[in-house]
């Protein structure tokens, strides 16, 4: 078992062998794409959003390799709900790149009637690694 996983993943692998080595853990290095947005929901919940630009990495070329001509880069959305962590990434500004760790979520809501859903990684730890050179 690594050092980051949770008790709770801990006593599943324990109960369940089949779960050794399962792991939802991301680490996005890339820039923001624009200014940080505070969301408060209908249940007084507060959180962050943001977008971070991440480069793909280069595929052979060939039939079949699912990726849209020309794209090189992907806009990942993000979430953070711990208030210490959201009043931190509110400073950030378009342009500066940072890094983010974190989980896959599959949050769901109710907008207009529709239950919708979306995926993002909330993050659980972020930084600044360089300010944008844009003031």
């Amino acid at each position: 078992m690594t050092k980051t996983q949770t008790k709770t993943q801990k006593k599943a692998a324990a109960a369940d062998p089949e779960l050794e080595g399962l792991a939802n853990d991301v680490r996005l290095v890339g820039r923001l794409t624009g200014e940080p947005a505070l969301v408060e929901l209908p249940s007084g919940d507060a959180l962050v959003t943001f977008r971070i630009s991440v480069p793909r990495a280069a595929l052979p070329a060939g039939p079949g390799v699912g990726t849209t001509a020309g794209q090189r880069v992907d806009s990942i959305p993000c979430t953070a709900w711990g208030p210490r962590l959201r009043r931190s990434i509110l400073t950030w500004r378009a342009g500066d790149l940072v890094e983010v760790s974190g989980a896959v979520r599959c949050r769901f809501f109710q907008a207009g009637g529709a239950t919708r859903s979306r995926v993002e990684v909330e993050a659980s730890a972020a930084r600044i690694m360089r300010r944008s050179s844009a003031a």
